[in-house]
């Protein structure tokens, strides 16, 4: 009895609600306040929807005057969204949900993102307010042992593909991404973002091995503040530091732009790169551990030496005079090992090093990428992450029996 009592009352209450909305949309007068109807915040059921997306190069107020509001309504509605939206960030192809009565447009909802929406009350006072959807984050494990490759075995394995990035960034310096080989083994302790059924992210790893042959990889998860958060069973970084530079001895005489006039040329172009100027014969040191991938003659860069330090980092060093002594293509080379000498080979000025660097296929300034410390765990922090160890390994392990 109870409970049919409170089921006709929050019926009611819900109908209220509704009622309430709709005489005011009549023009009854009613307080101004932001309407309260679960989800959104209004009755959806009161209005025919129709869904759009945002066209190329379509402003804030287009688009609102493509909905139907006049040019004074939709400069009014982008100022009421103050701090609560950035119109400047809404972009082509995003998705709005346009809730119209027989009179006019009323609502108008965009997805921010899959968990994000924000609401847009397009008529009386205007108002703009967001919704969160609940996302629910679950402890999930994957086993996934390359077959063809890591994309296809984890699928196979009912992992998201998301993992991938995640398992890049902890192994990005351990693992080759590009050279995996069959029956390479990664076993995984993470926590999925699940928003309306899907996977939206991946929140997390807590822990993570890899295999090849007979050696395991393991990562745990120990955020100690340094900027460092994954760590090998013995304490030691999963990330080693880059050089600061790579040549001693130095100027900059030139920086990393987008538009900056060439000094030959005269043209304004690209200089994705930073120019270490330097007498001839300076010696050229590597950054960090890779594998020369290219070495010769780069037109304009005159002599030049690439280096793939792993699958996200990749460095270049142009205009060398000469290479370091038997250097070639598919050579291991250590980090502060010299590979060439300063010159001024190519198209240049004077004597300089132009140094590049590439973060996943993209040009990044070298003066401003990260460089991680490859400071091992203090001392304190063991036990931590030895207890870490054995309660992630027994939770990926019994979640793996389960499957």
């Amino acid at each position: 009895m109870k409970k049919n009592l409170l089921l006709l009352l929050t019926l009611a209450a819900l109908a209220s609600s509704c009622s309430l909305f709709q005489r005011k949309e009549r023009g009854t007068a009613v307080p101004d306040q932001k309407d309260t109807v679960y989800p959104l915040g209004f009755c959806t059921d009161s209005f025919a929807v129709v869904q759009t997306e945002v066209r190329n190069g379509e402003t804030f107020t287009g688009l609102f005057g493509r909905l139907g509001l006049s040019q004074g309504e939709a400069y009014s509605l982008a100022t009421a969204c103050d701090s609560v939206f950035d119109v400047r960030k809404m972009r082509a192809g995003g998705r709005i949900d346009a809730y119209s009565d027989t009179a006019r447009l009323r609502y108008a909802v965009y997805q921010n993102s899959k968990s994000e929406l924000t609401v847009f009350r397009c008529s009386d006072s205007l108002v703009v307010w967001k919704v969160l959807k609940p996302v629910a984050h679950v402890l999930k494990a994957a086993d996934v042992t390359i077959e063809t490759s890591l994309w296809n075995d984890m699928l196979a394995a009912g992992a998201s593909p998301l993992l991938i990035v995640e398992l890049a960034d902890i192994y990005a310096w351990t693992v080759d991404f590009f050279g995996l080989q069959k029956g390479d083994r990664f076993k995984v302790l993470y926590r999925e973002d699940i928003c309306d059924g899907e996977v939206i992210d991946i929140s997390g790893v807590d822990y993570a091995t890899f295999t090849r042959g007979d050696k395991t990889f393991p990562a745990v998860f120990l955020d100690t503040g340094s900027g460092n958060r994954y760590w090998s069973e013995t304490g030691e970084s999963m990330r080693k530091a880059f050089l600061k530079a790579p040549l001693k001895f130095s100027r900059i005489s030139s920086g990393f732009s987008y538009h900056r006039k060439h000094p030959v040329h005269g043209t304004v172009r690209p200089h994705t790169a930073v120019d270490y100027a330097a007498p001839t014969g300076t010696p050229v040191m590597s950054i960090g551990d890779g594998t020369v991938i290219s070495k010769g003659w780069g037109g304009g860069g005159g002599n030049t030496v690439k280096i793939r330090h792993n699958s996200v980092y990749t460095t270049a060093y142009l205009h060398l005079s000469r290479y370091a002594s038997g250097l070639k293509v598919g050579d291991r080379v250590t980090q502060g090992q010299v590979i060439g000498y300063v010159g001024m080979t190519g198209t240049a000025t004077g004597p300089h090093l132009d140094f590049r660097v590439w973060k996943n296929g993209t040009p990044i300034n070298p003066l401003t990428m990260e460089s991680p410390s490859a400071e091992p765990l203090p001392e304190a922090y063991m036990p931590r992450l030895d207890s870490l160890k054995t309660v992630f390994g027994h939770n990926l392990d019994s979640l793996l029996a389960v499957r």
